[in-house]
């Protein structure tokens, strides 16, 4: 689920922001993906009330959940990833109606998990920039890598990576910012961070993203430049770094997935 929302999203803001061309059948296949993950996600909370598989299909179970704010996390997020798909079949204002699509579907996540029902001020927001800055760095990996992978588009790559670099030094204190404060408020104490399985797998997460940055980082001052310089390899390189960024990013969403299903709070 995360998989399919953040990568849909990300595809559609970067697209906005980068005028990136040949990207809807990508954005739409991961939403297709985030949908039927959501679905899948609600069915199995209605298991999860009963006891048994037959709650993901008993009636009275999933109208019961459909009331609470897993429900209304559903509905935004089936509602929002259906705009991203009708947008990114229409012209000309398309791709702002999809922008406002994956916005919608992201802010579905603060409707449940631990975020909820926290007595601390901006929580919401604070998640929303997070997920919202990880997205736009998931959308642009793709479609870079196409980009480099093909000789005629060398230049075009280029231009692109380096203005997401530009773009990527307002993303990341964003992104680190709002995570550390989500980080602090929820695990509550360092002792909490180095006792606990919850605060253990936020330090694996944010050595991942430490990964992450590191690996973007050589992005942006050595293969990016190199490629804007005419390096052939340099396109090679950014294109191998790309695909070790998309496992990092895989890690990440799935030590995420983690922390906000498997786990609970540090008391």
């Amino acid at each position: 689920m995360y998989l399919g929302i953040l990568t849909a999203a990300g595809t559609v803001f970067a697209s906005l922001i980068f005028r990136l061309e040949h990207t809807k059948a990508f954005a739409q296949s991961f939403a297709i993906l985030g949908l039927l993950a959501s679905m899948l996600a609600f069915s199995l909370g209605g298991a999860t009330l009963t006891g048994d598989a037959s709650g993901m299909i008993d009636p009275e179970m999933l109208g019961l959940l459909w009331s609470t704010p897993v429900g209304t996390a559903l509905m935004l997020r089936v509602g929002g990833l259906g705009l991203l798909i009708m947008g990114l079949r229409m012209w000309r204002a398309g791709l702002w109606v999809a922008t406002l699509g994956g916005a919608l579907a992201i802010w579905s996540f603060s409707h449940v998990g631990h975020v909820t029902g926290q007595d601390a001020p901006f929580l919401d927001v604070a998640l929303n920039l997070h997920l919202a800055a990880l997205a736009l760095w998931i959308g642009i990996l793709t479609p870079l890598r196409r980009l480099a992978r093909d000789p005629e588009t060398h230049a075009r790559a280029a231009f692109v990576g380096h203005r997401f670099g530009l773009v990527a030094m307002g993303v990341i204190p964003v992104l680190l910012i709002a995570g550390g404060y989500l980080a602090y408020t929820l695990v509550g104490s360092f002792s909490a961070l180095l006792g606990t399985s919850y605060g253990q797998v936020i330090i694996l997460k944010l050595l991942c993203v430490a990964g992450l940055l590191e690996l973007g980082a050589a992005n942006k001052r050595r293969f990016v430049p190199a490629l804007r310089a005419g390096e052939v390899k340099a396109a090679k390189q950014l294109s191998r770094t790309i695909l070790i960024e998309w496992m990092m990013v895989v890690a990440i969403l799935g030590v995420t997935a983690v922390l906000t299903t498997g786990l609970t709070l540090p008391v």
